[in-house]
C-alpha cells in the first residue's frame, strides 16, 4: 500500500507531494514539527501536542493554518487511509515558500503544512525491555531548545557519533550537567528511588511524554526532584532512562560504557512505562 500524506490541504501518495525548493523550512529550517504518538489505532495526547505546536508557532511568529478541531481530523484521515495501528503521525509547519532565497521574509507567506504516518512498534519494543545504551557527548544545538524546530544536525551528528561508539545514543552534556538526550529527555532514580529530571526551561524541550510521566510518578508515590545532575551522578544512579512520544519510555543500562545499576532495566523506569501504556490504552482519543 502506498503510504499517503497531507500536503498543503490536499492527501497524495507521498511520491505525489511535492514542497518549493524555496521553501523556508528547507533553505532555512524556518519551521516546527510535532510527532503524536499512535496505539491501536488512536492518538495519544493530541491536546498536549497541539499546544505544544501552538507554543512554537507563536515563539516564532509562525501561523498555524488549520484549528485544533481540523488538525484532530486530518490525523485521524491520515490513521484511516494508512490503516495504522501503532506509531506515530509527524507533522512539521514552515514558514512557507517566498519564491526565491532571501533571509528576511515577506510579511504575506502561506505557511507549508506536512503530515505523514510512520508504523512503528511502542509497545514491544526491545530497547524497552532490554535498555538502551548511552554515550555523554557536548550539546552543541542552539539555546532556544524549549522550541521544537526542525533545526537537527546536531542531535543527527549526536546519534551517527553514538553509534560509531557502539552505543544506541547519547546524552547530552552542558556546562558539566546533562540537558537531555539527542531526541528525548533524560533521567535518573537516586538510591532513595527519587526520580531526578532537570526542570523545564530554555535549555530542554518540554516533553509532552514528560509531562505525563511526572504526573504517573506523583500519582504513584514516586518522588520526583527537578534539578540538573552530572554524569557522575548518573553513573551512580540505581537506574536512568528516557522518554519521548515514540519511545514512552526507555530503560538506560550504560552509560559511557559504564553499567548502571545491576545492568538491566530497573523497577521505577518499568513500572511507569507499564502505567502510562496502561493509561494510554483506556484514554486514548481518535
Amino acid at each position: 500500500m502506498t503510504r499517503i500524506v497531507y500536503l498543503n490541504g490536499r492527501y497524495l501518495e507521498e511520491h505525489r507531494a511535492q514542497v518549493s525548493v524555496f521553501d523556508r523550512g528547507f533553505l532555512f529550517a524556518d519551521a516546527v514539527y510535532e510527532v503524536t504518538a499512535v496505539l491501536n489505532s488512536k492518538l495519544i495526547d493530541f491536546a498536549g501536542h497541539f499546544a505544544r505546536l501552538q507554543r512554537s508557532c507563536t515563539e516564532l511568529g509562525l501561523t498555524l493554518p488549520v484549528s485544533e478541531q481540523q488538525l484532530r481530523d486530518i490525523h485521524q484521515e491520515l490513521l484511516i487511509r494508512n490503516q495504522l495501528h501503532e506509531g506515530g503521525i509527524y507533522l512539521q509547519l514552515t514558514r512557507g515558500s517566498a519564491g526565491d532565497r532571501d533571509f528576511c521574509a515577506p510579511a504575506d507567506l502561506s505557511p507549508t503544512l506536512l503530515l505523514f504516518t510512520q508504523a512503528r512498534p511502542l509497545k514491544d519494543a526491545p530497547q524497552a525491555s532490554a535498555g538502551i545504551h548511552v554515550v555523554s557527548l557536548p550539546d552543541i544545538r542552539w539555546h532556544r531548545r524549549d522550541i521544537k524546530t526542525v533545526q537537527l544536525l546536531a542531535p543527527c551528528l549526536a546519534k551517527e557519533l553514538a553509534h560509531a561508539r557502539g552505543a544506541d545514543d547519547a546524552w547530552l552534556v552542558e556546562d558539566g550537567f546533562v540537558t537531555e538526550g539527542s531526541s528525548s529527555n533524560a533521567y535518573i532514580v537516586t538510591a532513595d528511588g527519587t526520580v531526578v529530571t532537570r526542570p523545564l526551561s530554555n535549555d530542554i524541550l518540554h516533553g509532552i511524554t514528560r509531562q505525563a510521566l511526572m504526573q504517573l510518578a506523583a500519582d504513584g508515590g514516586i518522588k520526583v526532584e527537578e534539578r540538573a545532575f552530572t554524569i557522575a551522578e548518573a553513573l551512580a544512579a540505581k537506574e536512568a532512562f528516557i522518554s519521548s512520544a515514540t519511545t514512552v519510555v526507555w530503560p538506560v543500562v550504560s552509560i559511557d560504557g559504564q553499567t548502571i545499576g545491576d545492568g538491566k532495566p530497573g523497577p521505577v523506569s518499568l513500572r511507569l512505562r507499564q502505567r502510562y501504556l496502561q493509561l494510554a490504552e483506556q484514554s486514548t482519543q481518535g
